[in-house]
């Protein structure tokens, strides 16, 4: 099934959560955060729970910052953050699920087939704004970017060595699903996502393609040989002492028995 098609059922599935079973469900774990992991977590979570009936686990999004702040706060027994940990976040313990990269976006019936730093730079702060400057059609660049508090944005400005305050973009968006929807919708527009959500979107269908970066194809491959630029870890994070249902669920997580289901997601295993 597409990830963009059910789009509205998916997020739906994410802010309720795996509900419980039946009165006899005596654990609830609650998960949040990152929207790269959230999909993930959401199939890990629910193989966990045909397995542990009396488990019932609840995934929300709303971004890595997110899942810090709620894992510290204990509004969380898991936060997702789809990057490594900084060391002023040395206070946390993150267990590594998946490994995942940022890419650029384009229409697939966009021309053009790649695009240098420089010119993703140029772009991003609007002194280049036609694709025409850059070998493509004699039409406007309409810009997406990523909302603050989310790890795909602060790994693609770091990278880029951009500022947030020079950033011009013309729309402003949270998850990688609205960014590859916007893609997907115009001829124009340019994107960073997730390598393992857009692949997922290509192998159905969706009008969408990836570009290489600094001459290196965004493939799953590519992260395997951890050869792509950006590559980043996908990662649940605790603070202080779990209860023994989260740290089951987080074994559960890194175990070879969500080996198919990370590969399904086109992410690549940890471990």
């Amino acid at each position: 099934m597409k990830r963009l098609t059910l789009t509205i059922i998916t997020m739906s599935f994410i802010i309720l959560g795996c509900q419980p079973k039946d009165d006899s469900a005596q654990e609830k774990i609650i998960i949040t955060g990152s929207s790269t992991v959230a999909p993930l977590i959401s199939l890990i979570a629910e193989a966990y729970e045909k397995q542990h009936p009396n488990v019932y686990i609840d995934v929300q999004t709303g971004g890595s910052s997110r899942g810090i702040a709620d894992a510290r706060s204990g509004m969380a027994d898991i936060g997702m953050v789809s990057r490594r940990l900084k060391s002023n976040e040395a206070d946390l313990v993150a267990y590594t699920v998946a490994l995942d990269g940022i890419a650029m976006i384009v229409h697939k019936d966009n021309p053009i087939s790649s695009l240098n730093d420089q010119q993703i730079q140029a772009i991003y702060t609007d002194h280049i704004n036609n694709w025409s400057d850059v070998g493509g059609n004699n039409q406007a660049i309409t810009v997406i970017h990523k909302a603050a508090g989310r790890s795909t944005q602060e790994l693609f400005l770091t990278f880029f060595k951009l500022n947030e305050k020079s950033v011009k973009a013309d729309l402003i968006i949270g998850d990688n699903q609205h960014a590859i929807l916007s893609v997907m919708q115009s001829r124009q527009a340019v994107a960073y996502v997730s390598i393992g959500a857009a692949q997922f979107e290509i192998n159905n269908g969706t009008p969408i393609k990836l570009l290489p970066m600094n001459d290196i194809e965004a493939s799953i491959s590519m992260l395997q040989n951890h050869a792509f630029p950006i590559i980043r870890e996908l990662n649940l994070v605790t603070f202080g002492e779990s209860s023994l249902a989260t740290q089951k669920f987080i074994q559960f997580s890194q175990s070879s028995m969500v080996m198919p289901i990370i590969n399904d997601q086109f992410f690549v295993a940890a471990h």
